[in-house]
């Protein structure tokens, strides 16, 4: 099968250092996809150990299609019948950039008109109105310049929802954006587990819970569900298979520094109840503090952090103040590296300290940049 993973923005080459460390050498990335080739077993792999892909999708069609004729019948030349069941739940996602076939609703209505034509005359049921009672199958169509390309959706859920994060609370930092960001960082438990870990403005405590995670080398989707599990079409023991991989290459003896602050209360008690279903809870120290007070009795350190800002939590000049007094907390933090992201206007002016690398990226469709900042390496490395 061909294997599409889509890829927030800013994180592509992130993703493809994963996918390498997990044994697909062969992944090329176009319009925010990595492709790759892969079977039954690669997608529960895939949904299992990703730590920021959007999701794994099946490549079932490419065609070309500049008129409805055209879509219905590229869509009802693909072999439904092998994917999808008479009481599959069947749900439309698409998008198109300069096509001709610009009105997504109406592309959707055509497409699944088709497939349900297809079931109908391959599994001879004699009728074209299904009951949708069934698993669900998210099919999607993407059409870049008249070029449409079919999926099927094997995560369901994006697999940012890993499960431990169920209590609401202002403004998180997606948990595939965060853990792309530690995987971008100098934090690697697996050559330097004493080196502390720490975000001081932790809210409810994703990005500590993402580097705890990674320190003890969990499977981020190793306690969620997925679509493709619930298919008649998918193999016995896949998903069970992968899930003692994962359980086998767990590092449950790891002791990481790990370390989040957030001068709320309430902020503390979320992150600590979401640590706690993670799994990582005993590996993490997580305190009402506050990040302008924010020092480690440790020389060297990874500080990762998305303090609050103008859109989300404070008025602008509440942040420039803020910003500002975190910038002399983070100056006496010399020998610290720092990925920052914030989408403050003019943040180096106010944090007093221009970044050595920038990123943009994209949070909540909230463009943002990502501030690093980087300290010279500890004697020996």
């Amino acid at each position: 099968m061909k294997l599409l993973i889509p890829v927030a923005f800013g994180l592509e080459q992130t993703t493809k250092r994963q996918l390498f460390k997990l044994g697909y050498e062969k992944a090329p990335a176009d319009n925010g996809r990595i492709e790759l080739d892969g079977d039954w077993q690669d997608i529960a792999r895939l949904n299992l150990f990703l730590r920021s892909g959007e999701r794994v999708l099946i490549c079932l069609a490419r065609f070309h299609a500049v008129t409805f004729d055209e879509l219905y019948d590229g869509v009802y030349s693909i072999a439904w019948e092998e994917w999808l069941s008479r009481d599959s739940k069947i749900l439309m996602d698409g998008k198109s950039v300069q096509s001709a076939l610009a009105a997504i609703k109406a592309a959707g209505g055509v497409a699944k008109k088709a497939i349900i034509r297809r079931l109908a005359d391959k599994l001879k049921t004699g009728r074209t109105v299904f009951a949708e009672t069934g698993a669900r199958a998210v099919v999607g169509f993407s059409i870049f310049k008249d070029q449409v390309t079919v999926t099927l959706d094997t995560s369901g859920d994006g697999l940012h929802k890993r499960g431990y994060r169920s209590l609401a609370y202002a403004a998180p930092i997606k948990e595939t954006l965060a853990a792309g960001i530690i995987d971008d960082s100098f934090y690697n438990p697996a050559r330097d587990m004493e080196k502390p870990f720490a975000d001081p403005f932790c809210g409810s405590g994703t990005f500590p819970i993402e580097a705890a995670m990674k320190a003890l080398n969990i499977a981020p989707g190793k306690n969620r569900d997925f679509d493709f599990a619930h298919w008649a079409c998918t193999p016995n023991h896949i998903l069970t298979r992968a899930r003692e991989e994962a359980n086998d290459l767990e590092n449950r003896a790891a002791k990481p520094c790990i370390f989040g602050g957030d001068i709320n209360p309430e902020a503390i008690s979320i992150a600590k109840y979401h640590a706690k279903k993670a799994g990582v809870s005993h590996v993490m120290r997580l305190e009402v503090a506050d990040a302008r007070k924010f020092t480690y009795a440790t020389p060297h350190g990874v500080l990762a952090t998305n303090p609050p800002y103008g859109e989300r939590l404070l008025d602008e000049r509440a942040t420039q103040t803020l910003m500002r007094e975190f910038g002399n907390t983070f100056r006496a933090l010399p020998d610290w590296n720092g990925y920052i992201m914030t989408s403050l206007t003019d943040f180096e002016r106010y944090f007093g300290k221009r970044a050595d690398k920038k990123k943009k990226l994209f949070n909540a469709n909230l463009t943002c940049g990502l501030y690093e900042y980087f300290s010279k390496p500890p004697k020996g490395e």
